[in-house]
């Protein structure tokens, strides 16, 4: 991801780079396992529904496999192709379609993608709700009620995580100290 730029773009709490650093270091905090914290790590190589920058074409999506193994690039594909619009109402659903914003085709994934999916999503969203108070002020109650929807796909630490950060104010400085 450094080679690719991504410690020269912009993102809240620093860079990019620093984003994708802790998001991996998150999702081993909760116990993921090696593939969904590479995948973590880069899951913004094709840009997202949510940052559009991309770091790398998906026509060179062969590169990223042969650095980070097929599993976790199907991982980082899934989570950048995620139309959220279409895909988030009924994503807990395991008949759900899950939409493609780059094909516009829709497929249903299996249950163990459907679930790094989903931890992924939380990894990030709460990366960005810690670093941000402006990002969760906003949206914070939006992803508590998604991530509501999606507990039986987030692992307990995540989900615990999830209230925590997402239903409490943060503190200032003057009062932990």
């Amino acid at each position: 991801m450094r080679e690719l730029g991504a410690a020269d773009i912009a993102h809240p709490g620093g860079t990019l780079l620093v984003h994708l650093q802790r998001v991996r270091e998150q999702l081993a905090a909760w116990g993921a396992r090696p593939t969904l914290q590479l995948a973590g790590l880069c899951h913004a190589a094709y840009g997202t529904d949510g940052f559009p920058t991309a770091l790398l074409p998906l026509d060179r999506h062969p590169e990223l496999a042969a650095v980070i193994g097929a599993e976790a690039e199907a991982i980082v594909y899934l989570y950048a192709s995620c139309d959220r619009k279409a895909t988030y109402p009924a994503l807990a659903d395991p008949a759900a379609p899950f939409h493609d914003r780059f094909t516009a085709r829709a497929h249903v994934p299996d249950p163990h993608l459907r679930r790094d999916f989903a931890e992924l999503s939380a990894a990030n969203e709460l990366d960005l709700a810690r670093v941000d108070p402006a990002f969760r002020a906003t949206w914070g109650p939006e992803l508590l009620t998604l991530f509501t929807r999606l507990r039986p796909l987030l692992s307990p630490p995540a989900w615990s995580d999830c209230r925590t950060v997402l239903t409490h104010a943060p503190r200032s400085r003057e009062e932990t100290s």
